[in-house]
């Protein structure tokens, strides 16, 4: 990836557009978190059910602030062990996100990527982006920059090819729950680690 495809990537974003772009599990899809129309669009083009919400990428804990209401004491020690990695952490969700970010679901969820593409990808745009898989609904994700590609037949959009990436399964998924950490969805990072991890950082 050159300078100049990541300053097209960054005028696309802020048109409304869809990037895909490698992660350190799938290609994700990016658009602007805050922008309806860019995720009305995103749902539009992965089919995905408006029931579903949808995962964002930060640059690092100071973009927090602008997608939750707190940051979960426990959280800090998870994100200083676990970030950047393959560990969703949903937080209590801005009142000010879009709907169809959150689902309706009241929590965002939100991770720091190791990739150095989508690292330079955010850093670029300024801000947090969507990491959706790069897929239709029920395919299986894009772990290279061709079948990401394939994904924009008929829509316009930017693929930033950043090489093979590793597939297999996604990010671990965690979230509070009646003051106690539970998975949401197992991944990369095998929960009975993140959980024992939890378990040291409430008795240390």
């Amino acid at each position: 990836m050159n300078a100049q495809s990541l300053e097209l990537a960054v005028r696309l974003l802020r048109s409304s557009g869809i990037v895909a772009f490698p992660t350190e599990t799938y290609y994700g899809l990016a658009v602007d978190p805050f922008n309806e129309r860019a995720l009305e669009r995103l749902f539009l083009l992965k089919a995905r059910p408006q029931a579903k919400p949808v995962l964002v990428l930060v640059r690092d804990a100071s973009d927090i602030p602008l997608l939750a209401t707190e940051i979960p004491e426990l959280y800090r020690g998870l994100m200083q062990r676990f970030w950047p990695g393959p560990l969703t952490l949903i937080f209590p969700a801005a009142g000010t996100l879009p709907a169809s970010l959150t689902a309706g679901t009241g929590g965002v969820g939100l991770r720091q990527s190791p990739h150095s593409v989508a690292a330079r990808l955010l850093r670029a745009f300024g801000g947090p982006l969507t990491a959706t898989s790069a897929n239709r609904s029920g395919e299986a994700p894009a772990t290279d920059a061709r079948q990401a590609l394939s994904l924009f037949s008929d829509y316009e959009g930017l693929v930033l090819d950043g090489g093979a990436t590793p597939g297999g399964v996604g990010s671990t998924v965690a979230g509070l729950f009646d003051r106690r950490l539970r998975c949401l969805r197992p991944g990369k990072i095998p929960f009975s680690e993140v959980e024992a991890s939890s378990t040291r950082l409430t008795f240390s």
